[in-house]
């Protein structure tokens, strides 16, 4: 850990936190849920906040430290720590300790809920310390690009294609005790950026890095590197193997927005049929010749390169990105082109259909008549959606919104068929 002797300087900078409540028994948000923060290890409330229909608490400000620390390698911890404690009538109480809060930036923590077991304690989730403020082994070097064996059945060859789920492995890949977690594939993604990297660095920093994160997981997928040495997973949240991964630790909306942009993307080079497994390192403590430096990406981020300006300076000038064309667990692909005010079709039917039924789940999204036609009812139904799910409320279809609402509609359509 940085710095261990310079004292705690004045919190200047807030930060911002919103909290959304889930019942894992029924699948949906809870509202009225009680919802306290309080500093790290302390129990004396600083906010009690209530869950609305959506299972979302308001927007608060929190203390942070000055947004300067996370822009240097060498500063203080660049993040304050909350605890979030969280309560509801006939579900077992939950509190997740050491919520990270950056400076500037929109920290979103879910919590999920479990009926009553009787004798049951508080159940307590820890948030472990960021990979570059906290002492992680580094990444064991590999070949970027992986033999391909023969397919086993869990991808589709010769293409790349997104999973539904990436089963994470909370360990070594040799520790038969650890826990294989099963999660959604642009959660995973969202969890290791906000684990890895800072969201209050440049947006186009960020980007290089979740495609950086974007390529190295479908690599994992598309070679079955560790299905091809007889594991039952996919990758692990070990440093020293593959990416940091916390399970149900809170994630940045800054982040968030860009994974859902860009998580069919992936780098690649001329002449190889597999997304490249883009390897990394904070490029300070631990420095990687050849390998995308986090800390080096910053500053190119500072100095106004873009993305794939910044991929290059390390991966080499002959990377490109390419775009899977199948989303595993989608019912219809992206049309191609945004859906908006005006638009008609069987496209705007489907986003009507999927739009109602989400809104069993979550109520504050107004029913609409399924005609083919994007009116203001579809428009307003839209933007409360994209509120609700952290995107940008234009209240048009995009790419981002169009996957979302996918996503959203299998869950709720799957919970309903139990």
């Amino acid at each position: 850990m940085q710095n261990q002797n310079i004292p705690e300087l004045q919190r200047t900078d807030p930060g911002r936190l919103r909290v959304t409540v889930y019942a894992n028994d029924i699948g949906r948000p809870i509202d009225n849920a009680r919802i306290r923060i309080t500093r790290r290890s302390e129990e004396s409330s600083i906010e009690e906040l209530t869950s609305d229909l959506s299972g979302q608490s308001p927007i608060v400000d929190l203390p942070a430290p000055p947004f300067d620390y996370s822009q240097a390698p060498d500063s203080p911890k660049p993040y304050a720590e909350y605890d979030v404690h969280v309560t509801m009538e006939g579900y077992e109480p939950k509190r997740i300790e050491g919520v990270q809060i950056l400076p500037s930036v929109t920290a979103l923590q879910d919590v999920n809920l479990e009926p009553i077991i009787p004798a049951q304690a508080e159940q307590s989730i820890f948030i472990k310390p960021h990979t570059l403020w906290g002492f992680f082994p580094p990444k064991i070097p590999e070949d970027p690009i992986k033999p391909l064996p023969p397919s086993l059945g869990f991808v589709v060859l010769p293409d790349p294609v997104i999973p539904e789920y990436v089963i994470v492995h909370e360990g070594v890949p040799s520790d038969t005790t650890a826990r294989n977690l099963y999660i959604p594939f642009k959660d995973y993604i969202k969890n290791v950026a906000s684990c890895e990297i800072y969201s209050t660095w440049p947006a186009n920093t960020i980007r290089a890095n979740i495609l950086a994160i974007l390529s190295f997981t479908l690599n994992r997928i598309y070679t079955e590197w560790y299905r091809g040495k007889g594991y039952d997973f996919t990758i692990t949240n070990s440093t020293a193997f593959d990416q940091a991964f916390v399970y149900q630790r809170n994630i940045y909306e800054e982040i968030s927005v860009l994974v859902d942009e860009l998580f069919t993307n992936f780098i690649t080079k001329p002449d190889i049929r597999q997304p490249l497994l883009t390897q990394y390192c904070d490029g300070t403590r631990t420095t990687c010749p050849g390998w995308l430096s986090q800390w080096g990406s910053k500053t190119l981020g500072d100095q106004g390169y873009d993305a794939v300006s910044i991929l290059r300076n390390y991966y080499g000038q002959d990377i490109f990105l390419m775009q899977a064309q199948k989303v595993s667990g989608v019912p219809i692909s992206y049309p191609g082109i945004p859906l908006q005010t005006g638009s008609t079709g069987q496209y705007v039917r489907t986003i009507q259909e999927q739009l109602n039924t989400i809104s069993n789940n979550y109520p504050a999204i107004p029913k609409i008549r399924v005609d083919g036609i994007f009116g203001s009812q579809t428009r307003a139904a839209v933007e409360k959606f994209q509120e609700i799910f952290g995107l940008p409320a234009s209240g048009i279809v995009d790419f981002a919104t169009w996957y979302q609402i996918s996503n959203i509609y299998v869950a709720v359509a799957k919970l309903a068929e139990l």
